[in-house]
């Protein structure tokens, strides 16, 4: 035998030593690693890494946006940004101001959220929507605050009309409705610090859905979304309906408009009687005369 032949043998003898020798030293899946390891390279499969489907994209829901018609709002006497300095700006920026400095205040614990403003009045006419939509547009002056408009007045609501805008969904829908979010009826307006929640489809169940746990829910969520939000309800006179009571219950601060020499003092001491017990109630005398003869409405704070 050559000597090539012979130390060809010695490599065989070799390489079948080590085989026999980890057979017998590892485990049965040992053995097949020791045998792949001496296998062809073209032999060994190499499994390709599984990827994972990347997730559907949520759906992200944005608010429709509106146009506010600011000349026609200034022309028949709300509150505006470009109506300059007048006698109405200026009294509603007496008014807001000790409801945003409690709004913010901290409060006791497990007390109603301070940013919830509710604008009601003992009986209809009193001009609470008319107050509700200027104190929204003067809190939406501030520089550091945003503000939500909801028309709760949901038996007769006129946030929209009053505004110039058609009807929409609103409270009452997403109340109703499990899949409606308040991003999905709320308006964005042109006026960059104020949106509008408006009151949607009447129902006739109206007090016991703001009566409900998910009345609670979506005011907890409406309160505390934004920190830097504040929200004012036009609600319904409180001795016309139920409704106004029971939204009541959920506000942190309450603002009832009186009408000078039109609301008897019975009807504004039955109000307040429906609101014992409930804490920050304040009165908004409305319509004053300033002099006798004179067109000039003031809107004191009380």
């Amino acid at each position: 035998m050559s000597i090539i032949e012979k130390a060809a043998g010695r490599i065989e003898h070799s390489k079948e030593q080590r085989v026999a020798e980890a057979a017998s030293a590892q485990p049965a899946a040992a053995v097949e690693r020791a045998a792949v390891a001496f296998a062809e390279p073209d032999a060994v499969a190499v499994a390709e890494p599984a990827v994972a489907a990347a997730p559907e994209p949520a759906l992200r829901r944005t608010a429709k946006a509106v146009e506010l018609d600011l000349e026609r709002m200034h022309a028949i006497g709300l509150v505006t940004a470009a109506g300059g300095r007048t006698a109405l700006v200026e009294d509603f920026r007496v008014i807001k101001r000790p409801l945003i400095k409690r709004a913010f205040a901290e409060g006791a614990p497990g007390g109603k959220p301070r940013n919830l403003i509710m604008v009601t009045s003992s009986l209809p006419g009193e001009g609470k929507t008319f107050c509700a939509i200027n104190l929204a547009m003067s809190i939406a002056m501030e520089l550091d605050h945003t503000v939500l408009l909801i028309d709760a007045d949901v038996a007769r609501p006129s946030v929209l009309h009053t505004l110039g805008l058609p009807a929409q969904r609103g409270l009452m829908d997403v109340l109703l409705d499990d899949g409606l979010d308040v991003a999905d009826v709320m308006l964005r307006t042109n006026v960059d610090t104020l949106s509008i929640l408006p009151a949607g489809t009447s129902n006739p169940r109206a007090t016991e859905l703001l009566a409900s746990q998910s009345m609670s829910a979506l005011v907890n969520e409406i309160a505390n979304r934004y920190p830097d939000r504040i929200v004012i309800f036009d609600s319904p006179p409180l001795l016309l309906t139920s409704e106004a009571h029971v939204l009541a219950s959920h506000m942190g601060q309450i603002v009832m408009v009186v009408e000078a020499e039109v609301t008897t003092q019975h009807a504004v001491k039955e109000a307040l009687r429906q609101l014992d017990g409930l804490d920050n109630v304040n009165l908004i005398y409305n319509k004053t005369r300033e002099f006798p003869g004179s067109e000039t409405y003031d809107y004191p704070y009380g």
